[in-house]
C-alpha cells in the first residue's frame, strides 16, 4: 500500500506536464473564464499571469508544455486557450462523480453548480444515517451505503468525493477503490493509504485556516499597536487553546457517523 503522494509528472495523453504545472492549469482556466465572461477575446501573457496570481514568465512555460505559444503583440486567443486547457485537464468530456457523506459538507459541495459548468456531474449521493437516507439533496435520492459498489458500475464513476467523518474515510475509500474508483477526493481529516494507480487529493479547511492564522498573525505583529496574543502556552511546555481554537481531539462528534464496512 502506498500513501496519497502524488507523483512528480501526470501519465496518459499530456504525459511530460510537470505536477506543479497541471495544479496551475485550472486557476488559469477559471482566469480565462472570467476574460470570456467579460468578452475579451485576446489576452496577453502579462495579464493572463496577474489574472492568475503567478508571474508572466512561469505561465507562458507551463502553455508552452501545452504546445500554446501566445503571438507577440497580440498575446493569446483566450476561446482556443480555454479548449487547450480544458482538452489537457480532461473536461472535454463529463465525468460522473459519486459523494459518499450527505452531512453539511457534502450537502454544499452537491449543491455547488461550479461542477455541472466544469464537466462533472453528480451521480449519486450516499450515506449510512438512516434520517438523511431517502431524503433529496440538489434533486437527487440520498442512497444507502451499501449501495456503492452498485452504483459506482451503473454509473460507471470516475471520482469519489469522500466527504465523512475521519472514523469512515478509510473504509469508504477501501470500497471505492474496490470497486474500481481510481480518483478520489478526500475531505475528511485523515491522509488515506491507497495502491499505486489511484489518485487521492486532500482537501483540508482547517489546515488552510491554519495557515491564514499564521500570517495574520504575522502582519498583526509587525503593526506598532498590536496587542499581546490573548493566550499562549501553558507552563510546563503543554501548549493550550490558540485564540480560542480547540484542538482537533477536543471537537464534538460528527452527527452522522458513517458505518462503511470495508
Amino acid at each position: 500500500m502506498h500513501s496519497n503522494v502524488m507523483p512528480p509528472e501526470i501519465s496518459g495523453p499530456s504525459s511530460g506536464i510537470p505536477e506543479a504545472t497541471v495544479a496551475r492549469l485550472p486557476v488559469y482556466l477559471r482566469a480565462l473564464y472570467g476574460l470570456a465572461e467579460r468578452g475579451i477575446s485576446t489576452v496577453a501573457s502579462e495579464e493572463l499571469a496577474a489574472a492568475a496570481g503567478v508571474n508572466s514568465a512561469k505561465l507562458r512555460k507551463d502553455l508552452s508544455h501545452l504546445g500554446s505559444y501566445g503571438i507577440r503583440g497580440v498575446g493569446y486567443d483566450v476561446d482556443y486557450l480555454v479548449y487547450q486547457v480544458s482538452r489537457t485537464l480532461g473536461l472535454t468530456q463529463d465525468w460522473p462523480v459519486v459523494i459518499v457523506g450527505a452531512g453539511n459538507l457534502g450537502r454544499a459541495l452537491a449543491n455547488y453548480g461550479g461542477f455541472v459548468s466544469r464537466g462533472f456531474t453528480i451521480a449519486a449521493m450516499l450515506d449510512a444515517d438512516p434520517a438523511i437516507v431517502g431524503s433529496s439533496i440538489a434533486r437527487l435520492t440520498v442512497r444507502h451505503v451499501d449501495d456503492l459498489e452498485a452504483l459506482v458500475a451503473r454509473h460507471k464513476v470516475a471520482i469519489g468525493v469522500i466527504a465523512t467523518p475521519a472514523s469512515s474515510a478509510q473504509a469508504v475509500c477501501d470500497r471505492l477503490v474496490a470497486a474500481g474508483v481510481t480518483s478520489i477526493l478526500n475531505f475528511a481529516p485523515l491522509v488515506l493509504t491507497v495502491p499505486e494507480g489511484v489518485d487521492v487529493r486532500k482537501v483540508d479547511l482547517s489546515i488552510e485556516l491554519q495557515i491564514l492564522a499564521f500570517h495574520a498573525q504575522r502582519r498583526s505583529a509587525t503593526r506598532p499597536d498590536a496587542e499581546p496574543a490573548a493566550r499562549g502556552p501553558h507552563r510546563g511546555g503543554h501548549p493550550g487553546p490558540v485564540n480560542g481554537l480547540r484542538s482537533a481531539t477536543s471537537r464534538p462528534p460528527a452527527a452522522s457517523e458513517l458505518a462503511a464496512q470495508a
